[in-house]
């Protein structure tokens, strides 16, 4: 593992951990207006969702050069927003992506990366 990887997992959890703190730490946080609470609980999935974009639609090759990636991993995204939409279920959504890619990988039809 490089180190340069362990002081960028260290920033990124400190730019957000306060954000995903702020309903644990500050009072009275609950009486802040509704766009506001709507907002700060939209935080950290918004956080992890574009951390996992850049893994599914960005490769790195090995002499650092960045790629843009199209594969199974684009199919497995759309059908899990697919799912949510339809079923209002994030966790039917996100086993149906994981399944997608798990069989198209088993199945040999993607490699692994």
């Amino acid at each position: 593992m490089k180190t340069e990887l362990v002081v960028l997992a260290a920033l990124m959890g400190l730019a957000t951990y306060p954000w995903r703190a702020v309903p644990l730490l500050a009072p009275g946080v609950d009486r802040l207006p509704r766009p506001v609470l709507g907002y700060l609980r939209l935080v950290g999935p918004a956080v992890l969702m574009a951390l996992a974009a850049v893994s599914v639609t960005v490769t790195i090759d090995g002499d650092r050069q960045t790629s843009l990636h199209v594969g199974i991993e684009w199919l497995a995204v759309g059908a899990c927003a697919t799912v949510v939409a339809a079923r209002r279920n994030l966790l039917i959504g996100l086993v149906v992506a994981a399944g997608l890619v798990a069989a198209a990988r088993a199945w040999g039809i993607v490699p692994l990366p």
